[in-house]
């Protein structure tokens, strides 16, 4: 495993490899068709769940300080509502864009100090017991992915899909 520099975030790194590896094994075998499918109206579609993952990854990374824009963050940006008016992307299209901005947030991640992570991000949220910083808006982040793939893992049972499988690629290094 990759030691990051900040012993705070020992607990992230493999949260965030484990979250990586989660969401290609449970969007795995999901036809594009079925990734549109809501149930009753009420639910997100799979697209919609993979693209706010998505949307995730990109402002981890941008709060870490990479310069990247998520291709479809007009979509999905702060987990923006569902549209069936939109035009969402492929699995595919999104799959690509998790490749490329997954490594570049994974090395941010093992290079950020302590200072960084301790910085004042400013989140809305007014918790009295929650400080609004860098670290806890990590923490965030890593728990909404779970949150997600959870979604998503259920809609895969939903649609008529097997459970998620764990067949982690141990080469994956992100």
């Amino acid at each position: 495993m990759d030691t990051p520099k900040s012993k705070k975030l020992d607990i992230i790194i493999p949260a965030f490899r484990g979250h990586s590896q989660n969401f290609l094994l449970v969007l795995n075998g999901i036809s594009e068709e079925d990734a549109k499918k809501r149930i009753e109206g009420k639910t997100n579609h799979v697209v919609w769940m993979a693209g706010n993952f998505l949307d995730m990854r990109y402002a981890l990374g941008n709060v870490l300080g990479l310069d990247e824009k998520n291709p479809q963050g007009e979509l999905f940006f702060q987990g923006k509502t569902l549209d069936e008016n939109f035009v969402y992307p492929t699995l595919e299209e999104l799959k690509d864009s998790f490749h490329k901005i997954s490594p570049l947030v994974y090395q941010k991640l093992l290079e950020t100090s302590d200072e960084e992570l301790d910085r004042a991000f400013p989140m809305g949220m007014n918790i009295d017991f929650f400080p609004e910083n860098v670290l806890n808006f990590v923490g965030m982040c890593i728990g909404r992915e779970d949150y997600l793939c959870g979604q998503i893992g259920l809609m895969r049972r939903i649609l008529g899909y097997e459970g998620m499988k764990y067949d982690f690629d141990n080469n994956m290094k992100y």
